[in-house]
C-alpha cells in the first residue's frame, strides 16, 4: 500500500474513495467498513489532517493479539485503559508513536480468512513494518486435546480451501511460527505471564506461561526476552503504558524502559501493594479488620499486600478508581508467579502475618495512646488552655496532669536546637497586644477581660 496523501484539516472523508486491498478476494461477513484494520488506522490518521510520516524510523507497528486459556478479562482491562487509552495508540494521537495496527479477534474488521491472512503475511515477512505479539491466557499442551482439535484455536489453514482440506490452528502454533520474527513478545495477564488459574494444580490442559513455553533462551528479533505484564486481570494502563514506553524507545524519543529480573516493567512492579495502600497506616498502628467491610488493615482477613508486587493501590483499576484494597477486598496475590496455588486458601490470613501483625499490634498498643495525646494537643489552638469554645465536642477543655507532663517533654524535644514560633524580643520593644494584656496574651476573651480588669 502506498503513502497516505497529506490532507488538510477539513478534508476528512476524501480517504473513503480509496479502494480496499480486499477487493478481488472472496467476500467476508460483517465487514461493513470494507476496510482492513491497517486501512482503517491509516484512514483515521489521514482524517486528522496528518500524514503517515513519523518522527522516528518506524512508520507503523503491527500488533497481533492472540489468546490461549483465557477468560478475556485482559482484553476487557486493556480496552478500558485511560493513560494512555488504547484509542490513543490506535489513532495516532500520541506524538512520536508510530501507527499501531491492532489485529484482535474482538475488535477486528475482517473476518475469516481475511483476518487470518495478516498472520501469514507476518510469518512470511511480507508486512511493511515490524510486528509485536500480545498473548493473553496460558498456553495449553495441545498434545492432550481430543481428536486433534486445539484447546485454544485461531482460524483454519489453508486459506480459502474447501472445509475438508482445512485444519484448525492453535494459538500455541501461531506463537511458535511468529515468535522468532516478532519485534517483541508481550505476555498480558497472569495466565500468560506465569500460567495463572488454567495452570493451577489439578488442571487438565497442561497449561503454562508464555515464558515457560518459549524457554529461557528465547529472544525476539530485536533481542528481547518475553515481556511480562501480570494481573488477573491486569491494570489496563500497565499494558498501554509499557507499549508506549517501548515504542518511544524504538523511535529514539525516550530512554530504554527498565524491566526487572522477571521481565516486568520495573516502574510498575517494584513496590508492594502494601506500600501504596490507603490502609497501610492501620497496619503500622496494629489495628486490623475483623471482617469484610471494616476500614482497617485487611491482613488478618487474608490480604497478602505486604509481599505482593503490584501498583493497583496507586494506579486503581481504571481511570485511577477502584482496585482491590481500595474497594475493600484483600490482595490474593494475582500478579505473582505463585498465584493461585501458593496464595490459597484466600480466606485465611497469611502465615507470616502471625508474627508481623502481632508485633505491629504490640507496638501499636504503645504508639496509639502516645499519638492520641499528640493529636489532642495539636487539635488545640494556642489560646485554648482550660476551655474549648466549641459547641460540637471537646466539652472537657482542661487537660490531665499526665497530658501536661508528656506534652512538656514532647515540646522540649520538638524545639531542641530550633527557635520557637513568635517574635523575638529586641530593644525592649513590645507589640500592642503585649502592652495591653501583658505576658501570655494568647488567651480567650474572658481571660483578656480579667487581665485588663486586673491592670485597672
Amino acid at each position: 500500500m502506498g503513502e497516505i496523501p497529506e490532507k488538510q484539516v477539513g478534508e476528512a472523508g476524501s480517504h473513503l474513495q480509496r479502494v480496499s486491498s480486499t477487493v478481488g478476494l472472496p467476500d467476508q461477513v460483517g465487514n461493513v467498513g470494507r476496510r482492513t484494520m491497517e486501512e482503517l488506522a491509516e484512514d483515521i490518521v489521514a482524517s486528522h489532517g496528518k500524514s503517515q510520516k513519523s518522527l522516528g524510523p518506524l512508520e507503523k507497528v503491527y500488533v497481533f493479539w492472540l489468546a490461549g486459556m483465557s477468560c478475556d478479562g485482559c482484553t476487557v482491562s486493556v480496552s478500558g485503559a485511560t493513560e494512555p487509552a488504547l484509542e490513543d495508540l490506535l489513532t495516532g494521537s500520541i506524538p512520536g508513536i508510530p501507527l499501531v495496527i491492532l489485529h484482535h479477534y474482538v475488535l477486528q474488521l475482517e473476518s475469516g480468512d481475511h483476518y487470518m491472512q495478516s498472520l501469514l503475511k507476518a510469518e512470511r515477512g511480507e508486512l511493511d513494518g515490524p510486528y509485536v505479539i500480545a498473548y493473553e491466557g496460558s498456553i495449553p499442551d495441545e498434545n492432550l486435546s481430543a481428536s486433534g482439535e486445539p484447546f485454544a484455536g485461531e482460524g483454519s489453514l489453508p486459506l480459502w480451501a474447501p472445509s475438508e482440506q482445512r485444519r484448525r490452528v492453535s494459538t500455541a502454533e501461531w506463537v511458535k511460527r511468529l515468535a522468532p520474527g516478532a519485534a517483541a513478545m508481550i505476555a498480558v495477564g497472569t495466565c500468560a505471564t506465569w500460567g495463572g488459574i488454567p495452570a493451577a494444580y489439578g488442571n487438565i490442559t497442561g497449561s503454562m506461561s508464555v515464558m515457560d513455553w518459549l524457554g529461557a533462551d528465547y529472544r525476539s528479533a530485536l533481542g528481547l526476552p518475553v515481556i511480562n505484564i501480570p494481573g488477573c486481570a491486569p491494570v489496563g494502563d500497565n499494558f498501554t503504558d509499557a507499549v508506549q514506553a517501548i515504542l518511544l524507545f524504538l523511535q529514539g524519543l525516550g530512554p530504554l524502559p527498565e524491566f526487572d529480573e522477571l521481565g516486568r516493567p520495573a516502574w510498575q512492579f517494584s513496590d508492594t501493594v502494601h506500600r501504596k495502600c490507603g490502609r497501610a497506616g492501620f497496619y503500622e498502628e496494629g489495628t486490623f479488620a475483623q471482617e469484610y467491610g471494616d476500614k482497617e488493615c485487611l491482613v488478618e482477613v487474608g490480604c497478602w499486600g505486604p509481599v505482593v508486587q503490584c501498583n493497583i493501590t496507586e494506579k486503581g483499576a481504571i481511570a485511577h478508581m477502584g482496585g482491590c484494597m481500595n474497594a475493600g477486598g484483600p490482595c490474593i496475590g494475582c500478579t505473582m508467579p505463585g498465584f493461585p496455588d501458593k496464595f490459597a486458601p484466600f480466606y485465611k490470613a497469611p502465615p507470616g502475618s502471625m508474627l508481623s501483625s502481632n508485633a505491629s499490634r504490640f507496638m501499636g498498643a504503645i504508639v496509639r495512646p502516645l499519638r492520641r495525646i499528640s493529636q489532642r494537643e495539636r487539635n488545640r489552638e494556642i489560646r485554648w488552655h482550660d476551655t474549648v469554645p466549641s459547641g460540637w465536642a471537646m466539652h472537657n477543655g482542661a487537660t490531665s496532669l499526665t497530658h501536661k507532663i508528656l506534652e512538656f517533654f514532647y515540646e522540649a524535644m520538638q524545639f531542641q536546637g530550633a527557635e520557637r514560633p513568635g517574635r523575638q524580643q529586641t530593644l525592649g520593644y513590645q507589640s500592642l497586644p503585649e502592652r495591653v494584656y501583658e505576658g501570655d496574651y494568647q488567651v480567650l476573651p474572658e481571660d483578656r477581660a480579667k487581665k485588663v480588669e486586673k491592670r485597672a
